[in-house]
C-alpha cells in the first residue's frame, strides 16, 4: 500500500478509534473486519505516517473548574510576518488557549480560552494578551451553552 494511501478498512479503523481510542486491538479487529495481527500493522502504519496524531483523553472543563469558556478576536497592528510568528509564539506559551487560528476578516486571530473565573480572564487579558507587542484590538465573546462540540472527523 503506497504512503499516502487510505482504504475502506484504514477509514474503519479510524472512524472506530475516534469513537474510542481505548479500544484494544481484538475488539477493534472484530468491529473493522479484521484479524488482530493485520489490524495491529495497520494501527502502527496510521501512526508512523502521522494519520493518527495522538491519543488523548477528553477531559469535561467544568470537572476541573474551568467554567468559562471565551472566544477572543485579535487585531493586530500589521499583519507581517514577523509579528504574525511572534503572536503565534506567545499563544504556544499559554496553556488557557484551547484553540488558535489565524482568521480572514475583520480580525486577524480568534483564540479560545478556558479559565477558571472572571477575574482570571481578567489577568489572561490585561497581563498577557495586551502586553504583547503589536495588538491593537481585543473583543471577547462569552460562551452561553456549548451546543455542539465533537472531535471526530467527519471521514466516510
Amino acid at each position: 500500500m503506497p504512503n499516502n494511501t487510505i482504504d475502506t478498512i484504514d477509514l474503519r479503523i479510524l472512524r472506530e478509534l475516534q469513537q474510542s481510542g481505548k479500544l484494544s486491538n481484538v475488539d477493534l479487529a472484530g468491529r473493522v473486519g479484521l484479524s488482530p495481527s493485520p489490524c495491529l500493522s495497520r494501527v502502527r502504519s496510521l501512526e508512523q505516517r502521522g494519520i493518527i496524531d495522538r491519543y488523548v483523553a477528553l477531559v469535561r472543563p467544568s470537572s476541573v473548574g474551568l467554567l468559562i469558556n471565551v472566544f477572543i478576536q485579535i487585531t493586530l497592528e500589521r499583519q507581517v510576518e514577523r509579528a504574525l510568528e511572534s503572536f503565534e509564539a506567545q499563544m504556544q506559551r499559554y496553556p488557557e488557549v484551547m484553540e488558535c487560528y489565524l482568521m480572514t476578516g475583520n480580525s486577524d486571530y480568534l483564540i479560545r480560552i478556558l479559565v477558571r473565573d472572571i477575574a482570571t480572564l481578567e489577568a489572561f487579558i490585561v497581563k498577557k494578551l495586551s502586553t504583547i507587542e503589536g495588538v491593537s484590538n481585543i473583543q471577547s465573546s462569552f460562551a452561553l451553552k456549548q451546543v455542539k462540540y465533537k472531535t471526530e472527523l467527519p471521514i466516510t
